[in-house]
């Protein structure tokens, strides 16, 4: 049996040394694994993402965001942890900021330092999905302050207008009621379906 595979079994066993165990293994796939093991049976500590969300492999590092969000969800998150995650809003590589934008739209309220960050990737990121991601988030953390980010993501390209206009939907306002007016003629069809869906 492969150590992957036995992680994935230990975390359906409740079996949390056996997962822990395989934490630091030299395979990436099997520490991602294991990490996800230690969440499934209850057993993740706030060392363990830590360490992940630090991890040399991009790969761990985007699992981390993962488990976070899904992490002992019935309180914030600890300001070590919080740090971290707002650390790989920065990240070199495109995927785990990605990630890691999605993961505090699952993990309100954001740090100050997260939400300045997230209005960065939202309007000036490279990468698309990262812009994307990023307007999904603030439109999910539900802060006034996002509404000029999410308004300039209206004039992005097709997909992040998608996003930008289903995260309107939270707020009000003229600038709301215009963009979403704009959204119901967009050369994007599900641009348009999501602008009627949000003013029937």
């Amino acid at each position: 049996m492969s150590e992957r595979r036995r992680a994935a079994i230990a975390g359906h066993t409740g079996d949390i040394d056996a997962a822990r165990s395989l934490l630091d293994h030299p395979e990436p796939k099997v520490r991602a694994t294991s990490l996800g093991a230690l969440n499934r049976a209850g057993g993740l500590e706030p060392d363990d993402l830590r360490r992940a969300l630090t991890d040399p492999d991009s790969s761990v590092r985007r699992r981390a965001c993962e488990e976070l969000a899904r992490w002992n969800t019935d309180t914030t998150l600890p300001t070590e942890l919080a740090d971290s995650l707002t650390d790989l809003l920065f990240d070199d590589e495109d995927t785990v900021v990605e990630v890691a934008a999605w993961a505090w739209g699952e993990r309100p309220p954001a740090t100050a330092r997260a939400f300045e960050r997230l209005l960065a990737v939202a309007t000036g990121h490279d990468d698309a999905l990262c812009r994307e991601s990023a307007v999904a988030a603030l439109g999910a953390l539900g802060d006034e302050r996002a509404v000029p980010a999410i308004l300039q993501a209206t004039t992005d390209r097709a997909t992040v207008r998608r996003r930008a206009i289903i995260a309107l939907a939270p707020f009000d306002g003229p600038e709301v009621d215009a963009a979403l007016e704009r959204a119901k003629t967009d050369r994007d069809w599900q641009v348009r379906q999501a602008a009627e869906d949000l003013t029937l």
